[in-house]
C-alpha cells in the first residue's frame, strides 16, 4: 500500500518514466503500472490446490478414523497403522508422513468440532487417543 503510494507520488511529482520508476523502487514494470493503474493493489491469487496422493485414499482414512470414535482407547488406529493398511489394503504409494499430517489434522478439527477424540494438545502425536 506504501509502495503503491510512493510509486504514485514520484511519478506525479517528478514525472518519471515507468523504467525509471521501477529502477529506483526495486519492483517490476508490471508493478509500476498497476501502481499507476489504482491505488490499491490487486488482491493476491491463491492456487486452488489439489492433492493427488491422498486425494483418492481420504475415503479410505476417513473410515479408519470414524470406525475408530466408537472403539477402546487401545484399539484406535494409529497414524503408523493406518499408512499400513493403505499400503497393504490399497496398494498406495504414500508416505508415512503425508497420512501422518492428515490424521493430525483431521483429528485436531474433530477435537475443535467437539467429538472429544484426537491428539490431546500434545505436539507430535498424530495417532487419535494413542
Amino acid at each position: 500500500m506504501e509502495l503503491f503510494a510512493l510509486i504514485r507520488r514520484d511519478a506525479r511529482v517528478e514525472g518519471l518514466s515507468v523504467r525509471a520508476l521501477a529502477e529506483r523502487h526495486g519492483v517490476h514494470r508490471r508493478t509500476v503500472r498497476q501502481a499507476l493503474g489504482s491505488a490499491v493493489p490487486p488482491p493476491r491469487k491463491t492456487p486452488a490446490r489439489s492433492s493427488p496422493v491422498t486425494g483418492p485414499l481420504r475415503g479410505a482414512m476417513d473410515e479408519m478414523l470414524r470406525a475408530d470414535l466408537d472403539a477402546p482407547r487401545k484399539q484406535r488406529h494409529t497414524a503408523h497403522r493406518i499408512w499400513e493398511r493403505l499400503v497393504d489394503e490399497h496398494d498406495a504409494t504414500i508416505a508415512y508422513r503425508t497420512v501422518s499430517k492428515y490424521v493430525a489434522l483431521l483429528s485436531y478439527s474433530w477435537v475443535v468440532i467437539g467429538l472429544g477424540v484426537g491428539v490431546g494438545g500434545r505436539r507430535g502425536r498424530a495417532g487419535l487417543g494413542r
